[in-house]
C-alpha cells in the first residue's frame, strides 16, 4: 500500500513538472510576441478588413479591449508556437504506461494530428473567413454600417480556429476507435449516410447561419470521414476472429496414430 501511494505521488510531482516546464515555454515564447501584439491582430483580422466597405473599421467597445484583446491573441499564438513541445510533455508522461505496439502507432498519429489541427486553422483563415465575411458585407442592408467590436470578433475566429482544426481530427479520430476495437471499418460505411446528415448539423450548429458556411464545414468533415476509413482499412488489419478466420488445423497423421494409440493404451490399463 506504501509503495503504491508513493508511486502515485511520484506521478503527480512528474506531471507537475512538466506542466511548469508547458506554462515556462509559453511564457517564453509570449514576451517577445507581446511587443507585436497589435501587428499579429492585425493579421488576424485581415480577411475581414479585406471585406469591409471603403472607409469601414471595427471598433472596441471596452475600454482596455484595446489592449486585452491583442495580448490574447499574442498569447494564443505563444500556445500554438509550442504546442509541438506541449505533446512532447503530454506524451513523455504517458509512454512509460504503454505498450511497445501502442507507441508505435501513437506517435505518427500524435505528429498526424498536430498537423491536421494547423491544416484545419489555415482552411479557416484562407478559405472559409474571406467566403464567409464577403457574403456578410454583400448581404448587409443598405444604409447599415457593418462595424464588428474587436473582442467579439476574436471569440468568432478563436471558435472556428478550434471548430475546424478539431474537424480536420476526424481521420485520426476513426483510426483510434477502429483500432481499439470500439467500430470496424464495416460499421463505418454502415454509418456513412447519418454521418453526412450529422456533418450538416455539425456546420449549422458551428457556422453562421448561411448555406455557404455550413457546406464549408460539412463537405470536409464528410470527406475527412471518408478518408479515416481508407487509413483504417489500411493501418488496422483485420485479426482471423474478426474476419471469420479461425486459426485450427487438424492433426497430422502421425498425431492421429500416437493419440489412438495412447486411447488403446489406455483402454487396456483399465481392464486390467
Amino acid at each position: 500500500m506504501a509503495d503504491e501511494q508513493e508511486t502515485f505521488l511520484s506521478h503527480l510531482v512528474e506531471l507537475r513538472d512538466r506542466l511548469i516546464r508547458i506554462l515556462i515555454a509559453v511564457g517564453i515564447v509570449f514576451v517577445p510576441l507581446a511587443f507585436y501584439a497589435r501587428e499579429l491582430y492585425s493579421l488576424l483580422a485581415a480577411p475581414l478588413l479585406a471585406t469591409l466597405p471603403a472607409g469601414g473599421q471595427m471598433i472596441a467597445t471596452d475600454v482596455v479591449g484595446v489592449f486585452l484583446v491583442p495580448m490574447k491573441v499574442a498569447l494564443t499564438v505563444a500556445f500554438l508556437a509550442v504546442l509541438p513541445y506541449v505533446l512532447s510533455q503530454i506524451w513523455a508522461f504517458v509512454a512509460p504506461g504503454l505498450y511497445a505496439h501502442e507507441k508505435k502507432l501513437a506517435i505518427p498519429l500524435l505528429v498526424a494530428s498536430v498537423l491536421l489541427f494547423f491544416i484545419g486553422m489555415s482552411f479557416a483563415y484562407f478559405a472559409f473567413f474571406p467566403m464567409v465575411f464577403g457574403f456578410m458585407s454583400k448581404f448587409a442592408p443598405e444604409g447599415v454600417a457593418w462595424m464588428t467590436d474587436i473582442e467579439k470578433y476574436f471569440s468568432f475566429v478563436l471558435t472556428m480556429f478550434m471548430a475546424f482544426g478539431i474537424t480536420f481530427e476526424v481521420p485520426v479520430i476513426v483510426i483510434v476507435l477502429v483500432k481499439i476495437g470500439v467500430v470496424d471499418v464495416v460499421k463505418l460505411r454502415e454509418w456513412r449516410p447519418y454521418v453526412i446528415v450529422g456533418a450538416f448539423v455539425v456546420g449549422a450548429v458551428f457556422t453562421p447561419p448561411d448555406v455557404i458556411s455550413q457546406f464549408m464545414m460539412a463537405v470536409p468533415l464528410w470527406l475527412l470521414y471518408e478518408l479515416g476509413i481508407v487509413l483504417a482499412s489500411i493501418i488496422v488489419r483485420p485479426t482471423p476472429e474478426a474476419v471469420g478466420v479461425s486459426d485450427y488445423q487438424p492433426p497430422s497423421d502421425d498425431e492421429m496414430n500416437r493419440e489412438l494409440d495412447r486411447a488403446e493404451q489406455q483402454s487396456r490399463d483399465q481392464k486390467i
